[in-house]
């Protein structure tokens, strides 16, 4: 099969276009002819060796969203069959191989994707959407009436917590560039700070729960703690917890919690029907071909994207 590789870690010059053995599936495996790769920054901060490199063994086929149709099942799943349609962040955080012509990984892995959407724009979901699924529900366990905000939302994490939190019957309070704002109220951000023109805190209020998606960066997990209530969450995703930031929260009695997102076969269902039913949509920012990977991550890491980068495997 084709596949983008890296033999080593450095800039997107490394991501390689070769022919190399295709998978086999072990007992509960499928083999998923892939259609659609999602690319995220994960994908780019482990090719230049941050993210999950110290995870991996070099040489590594990067990606983890993959959007196909099942080709063949290993002995013991009932779950699937050939001629599937599937969509799936499998293996994460160890190698899933997604660029690529095909993938092997549990079925359980796996969930039917949404009918409604083609196969491009269902492998811009899972990492992505199961992140922002998990960090609102299974950590937060957002409830109805209560203030979330979310970071850095007008990306392909943040865009979807805005219209989770949003269906879990939050008020969501949103930080993007003024640009955004439009978009983001569309999704169901009920208030949008512009925060290239004021520092967030002075203009969200109180909340109960904070999405953050940026970090480190210009102090932002640490000055989120002055806008939550006592009590209140900061779920720290790009970095986890910090001593500084526990340590700020601390003194203002807030919890923290870093995270890391899992393979959820049954969350990507729930996700698939609230996509089906209209209540949740993906933004695509672009696509590119599986062999044009290196212009990808030079577009992704150009921190201009609304929603997701997709690269497209079968036309």
């Amino acid at each position: 099969m084709r596949a983008v590789t890296i033999a080593g870690f450095g800039g997107p010059e490394v991501l390689t276009w070769e022919r190399v053995a295709r998978p086999e599936p072990l007992a509960t495996e499928v083999l998923v002819r892939v259609h659609a790769a999602g690319v995220n920054p994960v994908d780019w901060k482990t090719r230049a060796g941050r993210g999950m490199a110290g995870l991996q063994k070099l040489p590594l086929i990067l990606g983890w969203d993959v959007s196909g149709v099942v080709e063949e099942v290993g002995f013991g799943v009932t779950t699937l069959a050939p001629g599937d349609e599937v969509y799936a962040m499998p293996w994460f955080p160890r190698p899933a191989g997604a660029y690529a012509e095909f993938v092997t990984a549990p079925s359980r892995h796996f969930a039917r994707k949404p009918a409604s959407l083609g196969h491009v724009e269902a492998a811009a979901l899972p990492l992505a959407a199961l992140t922002a699924w998990q960090a609102l529900v299974d950590t937060a366990d957002v409830r109805p009436g209560q203030r979330v905000l979310v970071h850095a939302a007008a990306g392909g994490v943040g865009h979807l917590a805005v219209q989770f939190a949003k269906h879990l019957g939050a008020e969501v309070v949103a930080t993007a560039s003024e640009p955004r704002h439009a978009w983001l109220k569309e999704l169901g951000a009920d208030l949008t700070v512009d925060y290239t023109r004021q520092r967030f805190e002075e203009a969200t209020g109180e909340v109960d729960v904070v999405i953050d998606l940026v970090g480190a960066a210009d102090r932002t997990d640490e000055r989120s703690v002055a806008v939550v209530r006592p009590g209140g969450l900061v779920v720290s995703i790009p970095g986890g917890v910090s001593d500084r930031l526990a340590a700020a929260a601390g003194r203002a009695g807030v919890r923290t919690s870093p995270f890391l997102v899992e393979p959820d076969s049954t969350a990507l269902t729930t996700i698939a029907g609230l996509v089906d039913s209209g209540a949740v949509r993906v933004e695509v920012a672009d696509t590119f071909p599986l062999a044009r990977a290196a212009d990808a991550h030079r577009s992704g890491e150009s921190d201009r994207t609304r929603g997701k980068l997709v690269l497209t495997v079968v036309d």
